[in-house]
């Protein structure tokens, strides 16, 4: 490896298929729109925002040696990121993700990312092998990972020496695997970032604002936890009491990638040294702008 990465991360890399219409849809709904494919992928999202705000990450997911495999390293090689602690399977096809959105919001989606679960630990290689530590001389920075690896790996992430030095940051790929998070609830480990109904997953219980559900996943062990509620008010948490603030008002126009985008943003604000206002304020700003269609920087 020739870089030296400023941070790791680590699971969903993969193609996104995005149709948008600019029409009110429903379940059937059969409308005119755009039909997008673009590299995605949660821990992509986060290294294609992280790159953007200056930073070199290091990709660790699972991609396959197929032309589509092929094309996406190369994609994420034009992007600035370090791809060579990339687990290349001879067997495994290149994940995808499908969504459709409407004017009214995400209507349905589906992520194809088996071939990311069935790798499984075998993406952790380079943080043993000496690419990037070694059990001797672990892992101490930086390290974003998503809730599309297996529920088995994030607890042994959550309890491994391979990372215990490491400062974690942690989202659930979607509310649908919110509750993978269990482990770093339940070793007090990293920072999550989750929405309102991923906190109430996590929690088994609902929370009627990002206060209120930051206190619960506090109580439920959390180190430390972002919440967001769309365009309400997120709030940051941790020992040191809480930290809210109302994102600013715009035009939706899309939506898959937003909660990827602010995560980015607040480890990068946090990278250049802001405090916990400045850097949920930063956050905040970025998924506006990225949601209303424009590219944050």
């Amino acid at each position: 490896m020739t870089q030296t990465p400023d941070i790791l991360c680590i699971g969903s890399v993969l193609w996104d298929v995005i149709g948008r219409a600019p029409l009110a849809m429903r379940q059937g709904s059969d409308v005119p729109g755009r039909i997008t494919r673009l590299p995605g992928g949660v821990a992509m999202n986060i290294a294609m925002t992280l790159a953007r705000f200056g930073l070199t990450p290091a990709l660790l997911t699972a991609i396959g040696r197929d032309a589509e495999g092929d094309e996406l390293v190369a994609a994420c090689t034009a992007r600035g990121m370090i791809t060579d602690t990339v687990y290349r399977s001879e067997d495994l096809p290149t994940d995808q993700y499908m969504a459709v959105e409407g004017a009214n919001g995400l209507i349905a989606a589906i992520a194809d990312a088996h071939s990311l679960e069935s790798a499984g630990a075998k993406i952790l290689r380079p943080l043993t092998n000496g690419t990037i530590a070694t059990p001797e001389a672990p892992y101490g920075g930086l390290a974003a990972l998503d809730g599309n690896l297996t529920l088995d790996l994030l607890n042994k992430i959550a309890t491994s020496p391979v990372l215990s030095h490491a400062d974690l940051r942690v989202a659930p790929a979607s509310p649908g695997k919110a509750e993978r998070l269990g482990p770093f609830l339940n070793h007090s480990r990293g920072t999550l970032y989750v929405n309102l109904e991923e906190a109430g997953l996590l929690c088994q219980r609902g929370f009627d604002n990002s206060v209120e559900a930051a206190d619960g996943l506090l109580a439920r062990g959390a180190a430390r936890v972002l919440v967001t509620d769309g365009g309400k008010t997120a709030t940051e948490g941790s020992a040191d009491g809480l930290v809210s603030e109302t994102p600013p008002q715009v035009l939706v126009t899309r939506i898959t990638g937003a909660g990827d985008t602010f995560m980015a943003a607040h480890i990068a604000a946090e990278v250049r040294g802001a405090n916990r206002s400045d850097a949920l304020h930063a956050a905040l700003e970025a998924a506006a702008i990225y949601v209303s269609g424009k590219t944050p920087t």
